[in-house]
């Protein structure tokens, strides 16, 4: 499938239109600043004058403390928070720590005390002993989770030095910090249930309590600069008649692209008629600050290996024969000791990184439950014409954004799952005949806070039974998802759903946990399974209309008109009906 690119404008429009958002930029800044400081400023004067009132005057009295504006914009920027004493506790310590902070560095503090908290659950967490290889193990991949969310708090910090700058990167902010909260309760997950789970769920109450108040304060501040500034800027972010800043030439034209015309440089090949005869030793080999592109050709054939594109290597390309021609597989699984993170044959981190027409499995089989085959966290990650395979947790959308296109998708319980805004474009959605105890699960979406960007949306796919569970699907009870975590979030629009989805729709997870605060929405599906009638009555779930609909489309949930090009067939922008 090729890709298309934008109609090129001229400089001189470029450079008018730099111009104007800078202006607006700077009114923004001051403007917001301003609101910050007034309010402070008004919470100051009627304490003053509250603690004032009627009193006699005294002109032998010294004068009255000089109002600290800094604290008293604490308690207005807290106002907005669902854990408003940690909030203040940090933000108060900070600001009488430093007497000169000023009321617009207080976004920029509340990411860096995320950060500090994350340092003391490593330093703390590190006199934790283990009395298995697989806690052991969890406790490796925390350490790994927790440095990332480290490294994407210091993404935001520098991207919110000026309170301007936030005016075109809260997508990028909000996207970071989400992760940043996924991260913490990955930590947590990996742990089998017992007194080192419980250990690290209280060492990082904090850091998750500071992270939720992070996003609520990018999201307060962000809304002040809009109000100013109309959205002009965020129109201008989406816009879709210039390329974004970070995508360069050649990625441009790889975007573009048909899979027959790519250069790779290097070739994948199991007879050795390529470079190499392994993925692995293929990005292994490509060189360090790689600029533009790396493209990595892999030739017809089974490779049994497990893949991990680190966070290092980015803007990476693999591109096979075939979905079924050029595999990746493996077979690691929860039920043999490894933990569920490192199940993944493939692993995908690098930011940018794109794989077309490339199969992904997992062989363990239902009886090892856990086993993933692919595994991303990979930021604006793309995956066209690929085929995941696999039972329980066959997909992990781990963290992100990421999009799918024209893939093909099998399991059997939660095997969509995670904590990424994901989109599901024209994909193949095949649920596998479980085992005889269980019942399947297509989604299992992991969203904890309500502010967080994040979830799973399907949109004109086809939602049914593969070959092995048709003849039985009347034994076994299917489902479109479950609630993984409190804030899940799930939409399914312009599908067909097969007969073999319960009437129903939608399983709890334990009890009425999340039912009341997930959000579980359908809209203008096809099929036997579509009618909305006998669905659920969770207070989270609903039947959408189009304009509700519309804000979990490509551009305005994945911001995708600055990262996904403007194409005659892969991308699908707004709505199909």
């Amino acid at each position: 499938m090729a890709f298309q690119d934008f109609d090129q404008i001229s400089n001189r429009r470029q450079q008018e239109r730099q111009q104007k958002i800078k202006r607006r930029i700077t009114i923004a800044v001051a403007s917001s600043t301003a609101v910050l400081l007034l309010i402070a400023a008004a919470i100051g004067a009627v304490t003053y004058k509250n603690n004032h009132h009627d009193q006699p005057q005294n002109t032998s009295q010294s004068p009255p403390k000089e109002v600290n504006v800094a604290e008293k914009a604490v308690t207005s920027v807290c106002a907005t928070t669902d854990y408003k004493q940690t909030c203040e506790d940090s933000l108060l310590k900070a600001v009488k720590t430093n007497p000169s902070t000023q009321p617009k560095d207080l976004l920029r503090i509340s990411f860096v005390v995320v950060s500090e908290s994350i340092d003391k659950v490593i330093k703390q967490a590190s006199g934790l002993k283990f009395d298995s290889p697989q806690k052991k193990a969890a406790f490796d991949d925390c350490l790994v989770l927790l440095n990332d969310a480290k490294e994407e708090l210091n993404n935001s910090v520098s991207s919110v030095q000026d309170l301007g700058r936030l005016s075109t990167r809260t997508p990028d902010v909000n996207n970071w910090l989400s992760a940043v909260l996924s991260y913490q309760q990955t930590c947590i997950d990996g742990f089998p249930d017992g007194e080192e789970k419980s250990k690290l769920e209280k060492l990082l109450k904090n850091g998750k309590e500071l992270g939720s108040n992070a996003l609520a304060i990018v999201s307060e501040v962000s809304s002040v600069l809009s109000k100013v500034h109309g959205g002009e800027i965020k129109r201008s972010l989406l816009a879709s008649d210039e390329y974004p800043r970070w995508m360069d030439g050649e990625h441009r034209r790889m975007l573009k692209a048909d899979v027959s015309e790519y250069t790779p440089n290097v070739t994948v090949a199991k007879d050795g008629s390529g470079n190499f005869t392994t993925v692995s030793e293929a990005l292994n080999a490509m060189p360090e600050k790689y600029t533009g592109r790396y493209v990595i050709y892999v030739k017809e054939g089974v490779y049994e290996e497990n893949v991990i594109v680190t966070k290092k290597k980015v803007n990476v390309t693999m591109y096979g024969d075939g979905s079924q021609k050029s595999v990746i597989t493996g077979s690691k699984n929860y039920v043999d000791g490894v933990p569920t993170f490192q199940t993944a044959t493939f692993a995908a981190l690098g930011e940018g990184f794109m794989a077309q027409s490339i199969g992904f499995r997992n062989t363990a089989g239902p009886e090892k439950h856990q086993a993933v085959a692919l595994r991303v966290q990979a930021d604006r990650s793309i995956f066209l014409n690929c085929r995941m395979e696999g039972y329980q947790d066959t997909l992990y959308a781990q963290t992100h954004r990421q999009f799918y296109r024209s893939c093909y998708i099998t399991g059997t319980v939660d095997f969509i799952f995670g904590d990424a805004a994901a989109v599901f474009q024209n994909c193949m959605i095949y649920v596998r005949k479980p085992m005889d105890n269980q019942q399947n699960i297509v989604t299992a979406q992991g969203r904890l806070d309500k502010r967080q960007t994040t979830g799973i949306v399907i949109q004109n796919c086809r939602i049914l039974p593969n070959e092995d569970l048709e003849p039985e699907k009347a034994r076994f009870k299917s489902y479109l998802g479950r609630p993984w975590k409190e804030y899940s979030r799930t939409i399914v629009m312009e599908s067909k759903i097969d007969d073999f989805i319960q009437p129903e729709g939608w399983l709890e997870w334990n009890g009425d946990f999340a039912l009341k605060t997930l959000y579980y929405a359908e809209f203008n599906n096809e099929g036997a399974g579509s009618n909305t009638s006998g669905r659920v009555k969770w207070p989270g779930y609903r039947v959408i209309n189009k304009e509700e609909a519309l804000k979990f489309s490509i551009g305005p949930f994945l911001q995708g008109e600055s990262w996904l090009k403007n194409p005659d067939v892969p991308v699908r922008f707004g709505m199909y009906t």
